[in-house]
């Protein structure tokens, strides 16, 4: 079979067919800076196994690799940006889970060939942390999580503040997507409207929980505690 299609009935229900390789390749190449700049985030709304974030988060690494490493921490620190750069939707569970496995993957691959023994398991922990948060079970049109009942799907940011520390915020997913001719500025609304340098109306959405910057290599158990 075809190694791009699962089966004729994923097909058929979901009209699911894989990006090959070079296809993958050639298409990154169009943004080829943005994929080779690490904190640049990309939303695959139908990622499947994560061919196409597979690819970014192997061309980030590399430039990890070039920049930092020499030195572990650095390393880590932009490395774990670097995962929590990406984010993914699909429908299907098989195809989260495997996405999520080939992005830890491609980063204990690298991280590990690096550093061997010296490799952390807060690393790793973190990376699947976010990796947990960052690939969601849902549908990219419903705008809702595949669960029992549906949930709003929510984003985590994650952004490097005074060095090590990651802050994390949430947003909702519908509200990233709604323009700000649909909301329109107000002057009790908590979503904010601005204008750029060049008179464009910029839409600054809220998000729906802020968390305390965190040490980068705890953010696995450090956010787990502040569940609510």
């Amino acid at each position: 079979m075809d190694p791009q299609i699962k089966s004729k009935q994923r097909i058929a229900d979901y009209g699911e067919v894989l990006t090959p390789p070079h296809i993958v390749s050639a298409m990154l190449d169009l943004v080829k800076p943005e994929t080779e700049r690490i904190d640049s985030r990309f939303l695959e709304p139908a990622c499947g196994t994560g061919n196409f974030l597979t690819e970014i988060l192997e061309r980030k690494l590399r430039v990890v690799e070039k920049r930092y490493g020499k030195s572990q921490l650095e390393y880590e620190r932009y490395a774990v940006l670097a995962v929590s750069s990406l984010y993914g939707i699909d429908i299907l569970a098989d195809n989260v889970e495997e996405c999520r496995q080939r992005l830890f993957e491609a980063f204990d691959a690298a991280y590990t060939r690096l550093f061997g023994e010296k490799a952390k398991a807060q690393c790793r922990e973190a990376v699947h942390f976010i990796l947990r948060r960052n690939i969601i079970h849902g549908d990219a049109l419903s705008l809702q999580t595949v669960t029992d009942p549906p949930q709003p799907i929510v984003f985590s940011e994650w952004s490097l503040v005074n060095g090590s520390l990651l802050k994390r915020r949430d947003f909702a997913f519908q509200e990233l997507l709604r323009s700000t001719e649909e909301t329109g500025p107000s002057l009790f609304d908590m979503k904010q409207s601005f204008r750029s340098d060049i008179g464009e109306t910029v839409f600054i959405p809220e998000p729906v929980r802020e968390y305390p910057p965190v040490h980068f290599l705890k953010v696995a158990h450090a956010y787990d505690e502040l569940q609510p």
